[in-house]
């Protein structure tokens, strides 16, 4: 159940009467669909007992009462809150979003595609309660079920994960489990998060800003707002042509002095671009209320060049202390993606991904498979001590009691630290001398044997529920998109986990 002081923060809901709804179709002849209809159907039955599904839309309202009340005081408003029936129709769009999204996290594929399979599927719309007896379904396309997912922030759904957890590890669960899940030993690992980038060149970088500053600068020009200049898409086709010999040029012999003298040429037609599009930037700040564009249109697309035009400079100059001065960049320095400002180089030395491009997750998974914390980390990757500090800090119950991991979270403060806070150390550690004599535990041998399906567990996690590489844009929406990941992984799971009923219907049997 959700904790007392959580529900003390949150608003009441409103009583409201459920729909009548048509029965799911029964279907013969095919195992994999009984198996995930009856996955489905517990999963149902969890978001209801569990209090998942309460815990969320009670979260997603205080979230919209509070934006209601900025609203009053800004005087765009005429009432601080909802009335009856607007809080209602909010409690069944929350609701419907909540399930929406899990759905989706779990059939994996696009918005598109989900879409598509949703107004297909008799048993999705049952599960996301969308068909009512006597009333067609109206079926959410693309963009609405971006939205949904967007209803609340990373930290919301932290929260009802904790819950879920609570309740699970409770002896007399509302879940009726089999076995309680078990919280205390923790197994800690860290992974790089592909970001849907193309590979880091750095003139393409170049190439990147070009085409997003002239399509925006077409865009505007499109609503009658001009400055003179020449056609937009000639220096799209300048600048394609000069990627091209700067990637031909790479094969021949001279090629470092070719591709020093395309640079150039490059970084004047870059000047050229970056003039045009700030004065039509202005232009369309200045004057937008003439053109057929709203506000917040006009501002995304502000927004969209404010970003390239503050990041240009700083590619331009990597560009040209690798290419021309050839002098190195540190990966700290280096910018990767000119719309993705906080990848970062991810050195691993794995097979096959030597070297990756994105963000680093930390994952602490229970003995059961759970995922009981997570942090998608914004900007370079950091020691897996200091994540394993703030992982424990986190945890303001003290459920940790055992904290296990490979050799990148063992150091000297480490231990110190988990000894001052009173978790027993599982850590591999990087003396050998000290590992041969842990080793001998035989405690620390079963730690070590368990440890081993953490990593089958972070494959799952990403390629499953996550997605690879991950989709979404901005760091804010992808730290969204990791803790739906996890809230949808572990209903998932706990779905699947033996309950005290199918106990008694074997021992009856």
């Amino acid at each position: 159940m959700l904790p007392e002081k959580l529900l003390q923060d949150l608003p009441p809901l409103l009583p409201e009467q459920d729909d009548l709804r048509p029965v799911v179709p029964t279907v013969y002849g095919s195992i994999e669909y009984r198996t995930w209809r009856r996955r489905l159907e517990r999963l149902d039955e969890i978001l209801h007992t569990g209090r998942v599904e309460e815990g969320f839309v009670r979260l997603a309202l205080k979230r919209q009462l509070a934006e209601c009340q900025r609203e009053y005081q800004a005087g765009r408003r005429l009432a601080p809150g909802l009335c009856e029936g607007d809080q209602l129709l909010f409690q069944r769009t929350a609701s419907v979003a909540l399930r929406v999204t899990l759905a989706r996290t779990i059939c994996g594929g696009s918005y598109r595609s989900f879409a598509a399979r949703l107004a297909d599927s008799t048993l999705l719309q049952w599960f996301c309660r969308m068909e009512r007896m006597g009333r067609l379904a109206k079926i959410p396309g693309k963009s609405q079920l971006q939205r949904y997912q967007g209803m609340v922030r990373e930290s919301e759904l932290r929260a009802v994960v904790e819950s879920l957890l609570e309740s699970a590890e409770e002896e007399d669960s509302p879940l009726e489990l089999e076995e309680r899940v078990e919280l205390g030993t923790q197994f800690l690992d860290s992974t790089c998060v592909k970001l849907n980038i193309h590979y880091p060149t750095d003139w393409v970088l170049l190439r990147d800003a070009v085409r997003t500053l002239m399509k925006a600068t077409i865009l505007i020009r499109r609503r009658g707002l001009k400055v003179r200049m020449g056609e937009p898409r000639k220096f799209l086709k300048a600048m394609n042509r000069l990627s091209m010999e700067m990637t031909q040029k790479a094969r021949r012999a001279g090629s470092r002095r070719a591709r020093k003298a395309t640079l150039r040429r490059m970084k004047r037609q870059l000047k050229i671009v970056q003039a045009h599009a700030r004065r039509h930037r202005d232009l369309l700040a200045k004057r937008w209320p003439e053109t057929d564009l709203s506000h917040a249109e006009a501002q995304q697309i502000i927004q969209r060049m404010d970003a390239i035009l503050e990041r240009l400079p700083h590619a331009v100059k990597q560009a040209h202390e690798r290419i021309i001065g050839g002098r190195k960049v540190l990966n700290e320095e280096k910018i990767l993606s000119l719309y993705e400002g906080h990848a970062a180089v991810y050195v691993r030395g794995k097979a096959g991904a030597e070297v990756e491009f994105g963000s680093q997750l930390l994952l602490s998974e229970t003995r059961s498979g759970l995922i009981a914390d997570w942090e998608l980390v914004c900007g370079n990757p950091e020691h897996d001590t200091v994540l394993m500090k703030r992982r424990l800090d986190r945890d303001r119950a003290h459920r940790v009691k055992e904290a296990v991991g490979d050799r990148g979270f063992d150091s000297q403060s480490a231990r110190t630290m988990l000894a001052e806070r009173g978790v027993q150390n599982g850590i591999i550690p990087r003396d050998p001398k000290m590992l041969r004599t842990r080793l001998r535990e035989e405690r620390f041998q079963e730690l070590c044997k368990r440890r081993g399906q953490t990593e089958a567990r972070i494959g799952i996690f990403k390629n499953v529920f996550l997605g690879a590489p991950l989709l979404a844009k901005g760091y804010e929406n992808q730290a969204r998109q990791v803790a739906w990941a996890a809230l949808a992984h572990n209903l998932w799971l706990l779905a699947g986990l033996p309950v005290k009923r199918t106990m008694a219907f074997r021992q009856a049997a």
